[in-house]
This record gives structure tokens, sequence and C-alpha cells, in this order.
């Protein structure tokens, strides 16, 4: 049996997103092709560490201001592709 990550709801900030926080999308089945992460405001930079982890897993990330991630999230689920979003309110 796989191991469920623990998921904290505390992920107000851009500096709050790590491996960890991330790791439920890992889980998603069928796996997602990319992860659109809105970090609010303003587009922000996430540790490298954390994008690495997640394209060894095979998910691509994309990193947007929130109003901007919600809008790519949406065109990429009409073009049915399997994506997935983490939004932090702007």
């Amino acid at each position: 049996p796989r191991s469920v990550p623990s998921v904290s709801s505390q992920v107000g900030s851009y500096r709050d997103i790590s491996g960890e926080s991330l790791s439920l999308f890992r889980l998603l089945e069928p796996q997602i092709e990319i992860l659109v992460l809105g970090t609010g405001d303003r587009v922000e930079r996430l540790h490298p560490a954390v994008l690495k982890q997640m394209r060894a897993c095979g998910i691509a990330v994309e990193v947007q201001d929130t109003p901007n991630a919600c809008a790519t999230f949406n065109f990429l689920t009409s073009e049915k592709r399997v994506a997935a979003a983490g939004l932090i309110p702007p």
C-alpha cells in the first residue's frame, strides 16, 4: 500500500509551497500532465528543487499570477489536457 501524504491547508503564500505541499498532486490518477500554480497577485519564483521534484515525477509546472493561472487551467482543460491547479487567492 502507498502511504498517503499529510496535506496541509496552510499554503497562504508562495513561500509555503514545497514538495510536501504538492505531494497530493503526484498521487492523482490519471496522472496529471501539468500543474498550474497561481501565486496570488504576482508571479513568484518557486524553489528550484520543488520544480525539479515535480518534473522528475513527469509533471510540468506552470507558475503564474492567480488570475492568469485560472485562465490557463481553463484553457488546458478545454483542450482535454490532464491538468490540476493550486491557487492562492490574489
